[in-house]
Order: C-alpha cells, then sequence, then structure tokens
C-alpha cells in the first residue's frame, strides 16, 4: 500500500510541475530584444571592447586600439550605432567604423559605410 502512495505522490508531482511552468509568458521571438536594455554609458563600454576584439583578431589595424567612441544612438531599427574614427587610418573612407549592437549590447556587425 505503501508503494501505491509513493507511486502516486511521484506521478501527482511529474503532472504537476509543467502546470506551474505555463506562466502565459510568449517565448517566441517577435523581433525584440527581451534582455535589459543597457545605458549608453555600458553600450559604449560594450563597443569599445568589441573593437579591442577586432584588432586583437587582426581585422582591424592596431592603430583602431584605444580610439574612444565620438557618438552613440538608437537606430530606426531600435539598435545602438556606436560610432569611432581614427584620423590615423589614410583611407577617408575607413576612418569612420560603425559598431551594430542591440539594446542588451549583443554585437551585431560593424562596418565602414553605417549602412
Amino acid at each position: 500500500m505503501k508503494r501505491i502512495i509513493f507511486c502516486l505522490m511521484v506521478l501527482t508531482a511529474f503532472t504537476a510541475i509543467p502546470a506551474f511552468g505555463a506562466g502565459g509568458h510568449d517565448d517566441h521571438d517577435h523581433g525584440h530584444d527581451h534582455h535589459a536594455e543597457l545605458s549608453e554609458a555600458r553600450i559604449i563600454q560594450k563597443a569599445s571592447g568589441y573593437v579591442a576584439k577586432m584588432v586583437e583578431k587582426g581585422k582591424l589595424d592596431a592603430s583602431w586600439q584605444g580610439i574612444s567612441p565620438t557618438e552613440a544612438k538608437e537606430n530606426d531599427h531600435h539598435e545602438w550605432v556606436v560610432t569611432f574614427n581614427n584620423p590615423k587610418v589614410e583611407d577617408p573612407e575607413k576612418q569612420t567604423l560603425y559598431v551594430f549592437l542591440t539594446s542588451s549590447g549583443k554585437y551585431i556587425a560593424a562596418n565602414f559605410t553605417g549602412d
């Protein structure tokens, strides 16, 4: 009899747990970043870190190391665009680097066009 009661308790526990997990929150991604949005100062810090990593990996010239951002703003896609200007670069079309981040600071892309 004790075994039957124990088995019923275990069975009840396994069927009750999923009911608590329902919660009513839609976990599907609808193009929004569900993580906490960061402040502009934190976004600038993250973007600077990504530039440092690109230099470390050889994707950017070493002259980009230590360059401070000139601007950080949100675009129409609710992404942060952090702009870096490096006058040491000879090609004028490659002097301005744009780093795109989500509102939670995740790296999206970087380019020299801003698009």
